[in-house]
Parts: C-alpha cells; sequence; structure tokens
C-alpha cells in the first residue's frame, strides 16, 4: 500500500502483439465462370482479414482455381503445385489450394498425386473457404460435396473495382454432351433468383461497372430460380436495362437449343443489349453432332443463326470448335469447315478433343491420332483468323463507342471493347480506364481493330 500523495509508478503498457498479415493470391484456368468463382474466393478471404497480394512469390495462400475441361489444363495444376511446394528463401511454403472442378472430380487422385495440397475444395462448396484453411491446421481439409442448399446464400459482398463485371445467373448443365465433364463437376442446372441477382447487380453498378456479362454453363437456360420459374433470360436482362448508370450486358456461354424466340428478339429490343452472340456449335457435321448428344444438327444451328440475324442484322457471331472428336473422318472436318465459312464467325474458340475421364466419348472406338487432331487444328484455326480478320476489317468505317479497359504496349495507347467484342486499339488524352468513348474504326487486324476518337454528337453504334 502506498501512502497518500505518494507518487505511484506504473509500468507501461506493451502493446499487444499483432498477429501478422496474411495474404492470398488466386490463379483462375478456364472459363469466365472460373474467373467468377476467383473473385468471389478473394471476397471470401478479404472478409476472412486476409489482404490480397499482386504476386503469387510473396502470398501466403495460393488458391488454384481449376478447369476440367481438356487434359492439359488439368495437368496445369499439377505443375504449379510443382513449383509451389518447393521451399522459398527463408524456408516456407505458402498454403496451397486445389479449387474448382478438376478438385471436384479428381479429389482423392490429387491428394495422391500432390501430398503437399492442403485444401481441396469444389466449384458448388467454396464459399466454405475460409473455414477449410482453418482447418488446414491440422491436416487437408478436403470439401467436394455438392450442397442442396447455394452457395450464394453464404458469400459475402462484392469488392468488384473495374468497369466490367461477370455475374453469375446460372450454374450447372443437364445436357450431358458425351465429351463434357460439366454434368459431373457442376452438377444439374440451378438458376439463381432474379432478386438476388437484381441486388448484386445493383451493387456491381455502384461500385463502377457500366458492364455487366450474365454467365452460366448454359446461361440461355436461366429460368428464375426456384422461388420464380418464370423468369427466362431475356425477362432479366430487360430488368436489368433499367438500371441506371448500367449501360451495356451481355451474356455467354449459350446451347443451341435453349436459343429461344424470346431471347433473339431481346437483340432487337433491349438498346443496352451488346450485338454479340456466343454459341457453340462443336462441330459441322450433324453425324458427329448426334455422337455428341447436343441435341442439334448443323441445319438447326444454321437456321438459329439466320432468325438472329435477322433480328439484329449487325451481330456478331462466336463459337465453339472440337476437332477430332472419336469417329471424325476427314469429310466430317469439312462440314465444319465450310460451315466455317458459311457462318462468317468475328471470333471462335477451337480445341484438339481430350478424352475426359468417365465421359462417354472417352471409351467410344476410333479415336483420332493426335497427329490428324494437331493438323485439322491448324486448318481449322487459319480458317477462323480468316473469319475474324474479315469481320474487323468490314467495321472499318464504324462510327461507335469503345469501353476502355486497359492501357494498350505502346505510351498513350489505350484498349478498349467495341459493342462487337472486338479489342479496339485508340489514343485518346485524358481519357481513363472505364470510360465510354465515341469513336471511329479506321483499321482492321486478324485480332483487333484501330479507332480514333470522335466528337460525343458522332458516334452513332
Amino acid at each position: 500500500m502506498t501512502a497518500a500523495g505518494a507518487a505511484v509508478k506504473v509500468a507501461p503498457v506493451q502493446p499487444e502483439s499483432q498477429p501478422p498479415v496474411s495474404r492470398y493470391f488466386v490463379k483462375s484456368f478456364g472459363c469466365q465462370m472460373n474467373v467468377y468463382d476467383s473473385e468471389r474466393m478473394g471476397d471470401l478471404l478479404a472478409a476472412d482479414g486476409h489482404v490480397a497480394s499482386e504476386d503469387v512469390k510473396s502470398a501466403d495462400i495460393v488458391v488454384l482455381n481449376t478447369c476440367h475441361i481438356r487434359e492439359r489444363a488439368a495437368e496445369k495444376l499439377y505443375s504449379d503445385i510443382g513449383r509451389l511446394r518447393k521451399p522459398r528463401a527463408d524456408g516456407s511454403r505458402p498454403l496451397i489450394v486445389a479449387a474448382g472442378c478438376v478438385a471436384q472430380a479428381e479429389g482423392a487422385e490429387i491428394g495422391r498425386r500432390a501430398p503437399d495440397v492442403d485444401v481441396i475444395v469444389g466449384p458448388l462448396a467454396y464459399h466454405r473457404l475460409p473455414a477449410l484453411i482453418a482447418d488446414a491446421r491440422n491436416g487437408r481439409a478436403v470439401d467436394t460435396d455438392m450442397p442442396a442448399v447455394s452457395k450464394f446464400a453464404h458469400l459475402p459482398a462484392r469488392r468488384h473495382q473495374g468497369a466490367a463485371a461477370f455475374l453469375t445467373v446460372q450454374e450447372g448443365c443437364d445436357k450431358f454432351c458425351t465429351f463434357c465433364v460439366v454434368p459431373y463437376t457442376r452438377g444439374g442446372e440451378v438458376s439463381r433468383p432474379v432478386t438476388e441477382l437484381l441486388s448484386e447487380a445493383e451493387a456491381l453498378v455502384a461500385s463502377g461497372a457500366v458492364e455487366i456479362t450474365l454467365i452460366g454453363q448454359n446461361v440461355n437456360a436461366y429460368d428464375g430460380g426456384v422461388a420464380d420459374g418464370e423468369t427466362t433470360l431475356a425477362g432479366l436482362m430487360e430488368q436489368l436495362a433499367a438500371l441506371p448508370g448500367l449501360k451495356r450486358i451481355r451474356y455467354t456461354t449459350s446451347h443451341p437449343r435453349d436459343m429461344t424466340q424470346a431471347l433473339i428478339d431481346a437483340h432487337a429490343t433491349n438498346p443496352k443489349l451488346m450485338p454479340y452472340l456466343h454459341l457453340p456449335v462443336q462441330s459441322g457435321s450433324t453425324r458427329i453432332l448426334k455422337a455428341m448428344n447436343r441435341a442439334h444438327t448443323r441445319d438447326s444451328y444454321l437456321a438459329t443463326l439466320e432468325r438472329v440475324r435477322a433480328a439484329r442484322p449487325d451481330i456478331a457471331l462466336s463459337g465453339d470448335f472440337i476437332v477430332g472428336f472419336p469417329g471424325e473422318t476427314e469429310a466430317d472436318f469439312r462440314d465444319t469447315l465450310s460451315l466455317v465459312e458459311a457462318v462468317g464467325y468475328a471470333q471462335a474458340y477451337s480445341f484438339k478433343y481430350s478424352q475426359r475421364p468417365g465421359t462417354p466419348a472417352a471409351t467410344m472406338a476410333d479415336q483420332v491420332p493426335e497427329a490428324v487432331k494437331d493438323e485439322r487444328l491448324a486448318r481449322l484455326q487459319a480458317a477462323l483468323t480468316v473469319g475474324s480478320h474479315a469481320f474487323n476489317i468490314a467495321s472499318v468505317g464504324r462510327h461507335t463507342e469503345i469501353l476502355l479497359e486497359r492501357p494498350g504496349r505502346k505510351p498513350g495507347q489505350l484498349i478498349g471493347k467495341t459493342p462487337w467484342l472486338q479489342s479496339a486499339v485508340v489514343n485518346v488524352p485524358g481519357a481513363r480506364i472505364g470510360d465510354l468513348i465515341p469513336v471511329a474504326i479506321t483499321a482492321g487486324q486478324p485480332n483487333s481493330v484501330e479507332a480514333v476518337p470522335l466528337e460525343p454528337k458522332r458516334a452513332a453504334a
């Protein structure tokens, strides 16, 4: 006890030690769905107190969000794991998360081939990522369930920054193409409720998005979700078009059998819907399409495109192609080349057939030799390049608007997207990323166009 009035010596309060900041890095493979999922996993980790890292080498947590469509894409996972498990200069290594469709389909195989992986999580369970990372302190954590409850209800608010954003409206697939693993890794077709999507879109616009791309494995199968069950994709886009501040709407990827007249008509009636359609065909041979279980023929596909062009004559068409599907003959492949010539794609994606374990096509007879696939892919890509170059050249003289997205290679250059999803190179002093700029297209290259700025009153898409 101290005497009254005596000075009391108080020991200084020591600040509590703060735990070191944990940094994360998310690498995305494959489709736009994976890009969206990667963004949402970043949102989850940020909400859990982690900080994004610009560099994988300085990250404490590395998430590899995988694609299972082709064998090469799956093998990239193991290559990255091999690099990440090597000790850094200080002897540490990051916590490694294998996420996405490869994790869903090959979780046990990942555990066997890559014992250094700490977390394995499928695309329908990634909302549990923070909990799985915490569990991984006591050994590998795995969740590849396909829960009945939608993951979207458990995701935090979007942290989107930028002028263009993806918005998942539908997941899964009921089509069961014989070459595809998606029904087994993403489950059946499920649509998100309209109210939930409008709320997320409003938040994206509030954070600066002026363009939203609606995405899904079969986005045009959208049906309003369980609570609605009636709103079509066209109806959803009509409601989105009413959002102030939203200037552009896109959607991908569609299936030919779900290309309804209402959706086709939306290209003529919805002023914010961009004149671009990605509609995969996979082959120009009806015989091969039947073997693929695509549920459309060459003629029905071409008839659908005729209806689309009748509604929007200036539309840019895009597609997906697989060469070397089991049993594909030279005559079948020439049917694909002739379809490419008939359609005149503005752009397209082409791949060699890849055997995916568990799919019917993997065990079909008449597997095409790799050398034949290589030769056909080269011929197809040459034909597609001719088509995209022709489309870009035909755009010369158009007055339109581009959405500036990133800096170009040269000082002062900016790269923007036209309504037809062309990359446009332009110099606009004082412009910023995210601006919509009126331009005239002055030159067409194989993979881009060149443009010059216009006064606003002269732009007319």
